[in-house]
């Protein structure tokens, strides 16, 4: 047998024990409280001892109380006529009591307040009705039996509204945990697609700066073998491992959250405003003008900022369609919004494939609650991006 089929066979027989159990334990009440009621019929309390129909009574009256969970009206519809016959016969008058008490407080406790009421009303009033002709006797036994009346009435109510209460905080508190679920799944969704923007970022630029700077070293090479540019040569080459380390860092950076989320400094130092000199310095094949007039900033604005100028320029350098692409590069606030204006003179969005740039640029400029816009010139010449990112974060 597979362990899926022994769970199964397992499962099956206490799926069973669970729907027999509460008819099990109401029958094993009925057999005790008749077996109560039989011995306080020849021992104790008032009126006479049954005889063969006051046992058929006695004794019937206790049947219902096997279902009194499944139906309770039911049960007490069947149970206090028989009560009633058998008080209305002058039988030991005790005997029942335990059995009535137990059909009002599973009444009690299976209905709402109004039904309850109207219940206890009822039966207060045909005991009433029973004890008429005892005189002032009868009256005190029927206050007394009134007050044990309401007593489970008000019992079997306090434990309906305890047990809802319950069931409410039990479902508030599994609310709560898919909250808590949905919540981690969403906070685990977010990193990822923050992970997946800083690796295309960190892959695209370093890849777009090596590809440039490894073409100016070939064609430094092969334009006039006779009269090598060794410095030409040399400085392309040491752009190439600049950027090689500034990748590696970078990228080391973001695999030390991968592997350790928790860690406060795994994320190490945000990219910010103060990085965009080394940017535009590092931006081969393509002529940067950088200005930048903004204060200190919040670091999430002023990384979204550095971000989207470094895709920009990717952009520009990828699909300029020129090896002198000139940028110009404006950051500066205004109306309480860091403003970014990227332009340059190349072809425009190119002819490659579609990739995840402008889309990651939206994205981080949602992150902190502003906007994107990018497209070719009015005039028709070179790219244009547009970016507004709200300072209402901590400073």
């Amino acid at each position: 047998m597979s362990p899926v089929q022994a769970t199964i066979t397992a499962v099956r027989p206490r799926r069973a024990f669970a729907i027999l159990g509460p008819l099990r334990q109401d029958a094993y009440l009925a057999v005790g409280l008749a077996t109560l009621a039989s011995v306080i019929a020849v021992t104790v309390g008032s009126g006479r001892h049954p005889d063969a129909l006051g046992w058929a009574l006695l004794l019937g009256l206790h049947v219902p109380l096997a279902w009194r969970r499944r139906a309770p009206l039911a049960v007490l519809a069947l149970t206090i006529p028989l009560i009633a016959f058998y008080h209305q016969q002058n039988y030991n008058h005790s005997a029942p009591t335990a059995a009535s008490m137990v059909v009002l407080y599973t009444v009690a406790v299976s209905s709402g307040p109004r039904r309850t009421a109207a219940i206890g009303c009822a039966v207060v009033g045909l005991m009433l009705v029973l004890k008429i002709d005892h005189g002032m006797a009868g009256l005190a036994v029927s206050f007394q039996i009134t007050g044990w009346i309401v007593s489970m009435l008000v019992l079997g109510g306090y434990i309906r509204v305890h047990r809802e209460n319950a069931a409410a905080a039990l479902e508030r508190a599994e609310r709560a945990e898919r909250t808590r679920e949905e919540e981690a799944g969403r906070r685990v969704a977010e990193e990822r697609l923050r992970i997946a923007r800083d690796l295309h970022d960190l892959l695209a630029h370093s890849i777009t700066l090596i590809g440039v700077q490894t073409s100016v070293a070939a064609h430094v090479l092969g334009a006039d073998p006779g009269r090598l540019d060794r410095a030409a040569v040399a400085e392309a080459l040491d752009d190439i491992a600049e950027t090689c380390r500034t990748a590696r860092g970078e990228l080391r950076t973001t695999l030390e959250v991968l592997r350790d989320p928790g860690s406060p400094d795994s994320r190490g130092p945000l990219p910010g405003l103060h990085g965009l000199v080394d940017l535009a310095r590092t931006a081969a094949g393509a002529e940067v003008k950088l200005t930048v007039t903004a204060e200190e900033v919040p670091p999430a604005v002023g990384a979204a900022a550095y971000r989207i100028v470094q895709e920009a320029l990717t952009n520009a350098v990828r699909h300029g369609g020129r090896d002198d692409v000139t940028v110009h590069v404006r950051v500066h606030e205004d109306d309480g919004a860091l403003r970014v204006h990227v332009t340059d003179d190349g072809s425009g969005a190119g002819d490659g494939l579609p990739g995840f740039g402008l889309v990651g640029m939206r994205e981080r400029a949602r992150s902190v609650g502003g906007t994107v816009d990018a497209g070719p010139r009015e005039d028709a010449k070179g790219f244009e991006v547009k970016a507004v990112l709200p300072l209402g974060g901590p400073r």
